[in-house]
């Protein structure tokens, strides 16, 4: 059975017998046992023995990336941290000398690739409180990977997604067409279209100059902070990859676009990355046409995934919000 045709309960129980067999392929104590944390694009799981030790175990998504380009974003978020520019987990070697393993299990009917990554300490932040302090340190740590993406000489070859009007409204999208997502009307298509229309032109016009567009993490939520203290770890670079670099505010506010403090918390992202990379009241200007680009993918996404939970729990709502967010902005850019 391929998985797209299998029940979600029953791929999840693969999957972690799966993750809990491939265990020994790394040094972690033999009673150590994977316990399932997230399911997204991946399933992410928890590695803990007795004697305290942690670790956690990503088992990626069938014929998402290839092992090369998981190497590519390990090789990214690595040379982050070593050049002092954002805290990211490390991740760990195999027995066999491998960052990226792959395993098997009946009756999956192909290989997944696995990362085991190193146990960073920390809680995201707590949406429920002001965040306009996280987001004034989310754009720091976003204008940081920009300037360093910009400056860093990238292993050859280099292979990543791409986060363009291409990969999101062309004829093979990524995350596929957001006009088949649940709940999209006649009315909201015919809406929507002309949304897609215009920020395609306006974004056709910002260009992809270097300095507007290269290698971005793509997924800079606040559930990608760990905060500690006073240490703050970006994690989850899975879809790291070619984009326009405004485009990281956008996934920061992935889910929550019409949220009443957006506006607050754009500005305090602007403040806060303006401590580390220069953007121009241009770019700033722009950004509500990347946060509709956003929002149109994560449409998408929620048609292409909606055998998973979140994608379940948010489809109700998700396109009729997104008819409101498209009218605010046409009736400002369109």
């Amino acid at each position: 059975m391929a998985t797209n045709q299998m029940p979600l309960a029953e791929l999840s129980r693969h999957l972690e017998t799966l993750a809990n067999s491939s265990l020994f392929l790394w040094e972690v104590p033999s009673e150590a046992r994977a316990r399932l944390i997230n399911v997204s694009e991946n399933s992410t799981y928890l590695v803990e023995a007795p004697n305290g030790y942690k670790s956690v175990l990503r088992v990626h998504r069938e014929d998402y990336h290839t092992e090369r380009a998981i190497y590519c974003e390990l090789e990214w978020s690595r040379a982050l941290c070593e050049a002092g520019e954002v805290l990211t987990p490390g991740y760990m070697i195999g027995k066999n000398g491998r960052a990226v393993q792959s395993g098997i299990v009946d009756p999956l009917p192909a290989p997944r690739f696995m990362v085991m990554f190193e146990f960073a300490e920390g809680r995201e932040p707590d949406e429920s409180q002001d965040l306009t302090k996280p987001f004034e340190e989310l754009g720091e740590i976003a204008a940081r990977t920009h300037v360093h993406s910009i400056n860093w000489q990238k292993p050859e070859p280099f292979e990543r997604l791409t986060w363009d009007l291409d990969s999101i409204f062309g004829a093979n999208p990524t995350w596929g067409f957001w006009k088949d997502a649940p709940n999209v009307t006649p009315e909201i298509a015919t809406l929507l279209r002309k949304l897609e229309a215009t920020v395609a032109g306006r974004l056709e016009n910002f260009g992809k100059g270097p300095d507007r567009y290269g290698l971005i993490h793509a997924d800079m939520r606040l559930a990608n902070l760990l905060i500690e203290g006073d240490t703050t770890w970006l994690i989850d670079f899975d879809d790291c990859g070619w984009g326009w670099y405004l485009y990281d505010f956008a996934t920061g506010i992935s889910f929550i676009e019409d949220h009443p403090q957006i506006p607050e918390l754009k500005s305090a992202w602007v403040e806060g990355y303006r401590k580390a990379r220069p953007l121009s009241e241009a770019e700033e200007a722009e950004i509500d046409s990347f946060v509709m680009l956003r929002r149109l993918a994560l449409l998408a996404w929620i048609g292409s995934h909606i055998e998973a939970p979140e994608p379940q729990e948010l489809a109700p709502r998700f396109a009729s919000v997104t008819a409101d967010l498209a009218e605010a902005y046409l009736s400002r850019f369109g």
